[in-house]
């Protein structure tokens, strides 16, 4: 085995499962930036730019974690109304957590990253942690059906799940609440880009209040806007009231 390969062995390991198509594993574990010049320029002549990355299983695993974890909390909390649950999955599948997750399987440490981008330090970022983490479920999802998928999202997400006692508050909540509270105006969110394409957009975000403001970038509006309320409530001295 190649040292790559030994750590993908040692990874589907700590994961308490083992892929049928490899090459499921391998795409995951691919950042766009891994792959070679002459693979991006097919890929761009096809029309597929992120074909043979870890971007496409990433879309996947996207909608498998919201699923697997809307039913979950269905199932533990039925007395909850939608907008508790709706606080406690959005807090549940952010960046964030997902980043965190990752962490505990050490995936980071197995990603392939292109060496100009490992010396930029983009390995630690924790979207691309996060990405990945998405990667990996929607490549277990395609490998062998939900079943697999839920067993290890509720095996990774136990300790996540156990410690949001009461109905998290999404940021953006929290900061309307510290404004209001201090009898300050509304905050006002701008977008500052949407890029990518429709399939995985980015979108860029900035929210003032308070003379300070606070930016976010994620794959949708909506977490966009829960990112920098985050940011500004850190600068506001109100970090880890979220939590």
């Amino acid at each position: 085995m190649t040292g790559h390969e030994d750590a993908a062995q040692a990874l589907q390991n700590r994961l308490g499962y083992q892929f049928r198509r490899v090459e499921l594993l391998y795409e995951a574990l691919t950042h766009r930036s891994a792959l070679s010049r002459r693979q991006g320029r097919a890929a761009r002549d096809k029309g597929n730019k992120g074909q043979g990355s870890n971007e496409r299983l990433e879309f996947v695993g996207d909608r498998v974690l919201g699923l697997i974890m809307a039913e979950w909390l269905f199932e533990r909390y039925p007395h909850e109304q939608e907008g508790a649950l709706g606080a406690r999955h959005a807090h549940l599948v952010s960046r964030n957590v997902l980043a965190e997750i990752a962490d505990k399987i050490s995936l980071a440490h197995v990603l392939r990253i292109a060496k100009h981008e490992e010396n930029a330090g983009i390995r630690s970022l924790s979207s691309v942690r996060a990405d990945g983490m998405e990667a990996l479920l929607g490549a277990v999802y395609l490998d062998a059906g939900l079943a697999p998928a839920r067993k290890i999202v509720r095996h990774l997400w136990q300790h996540a799940i156990e410690r949001g006692a009461r109905p998290h508050k999404e940021p953006k909540t929290l900061l309307q609440e510290f404004l209001l509270g201090r009898g300050e105006t509304l905050p006002h969110y701008e977008v500052l880009s949407s890029d990518g394409p429709s399939h995985a957009p980015m979108f860029r975000v900035r929210v003032q209040a308070m003379g300070e403001s606070g930016i976010g970038q994620a794959g949708s509006k909506r977490l966009a806007e829960s990112e920098a309320a985050k940011i500004l409530l850190e600068k506001l001295g109100q970090g880890g009231q979220h939590a």
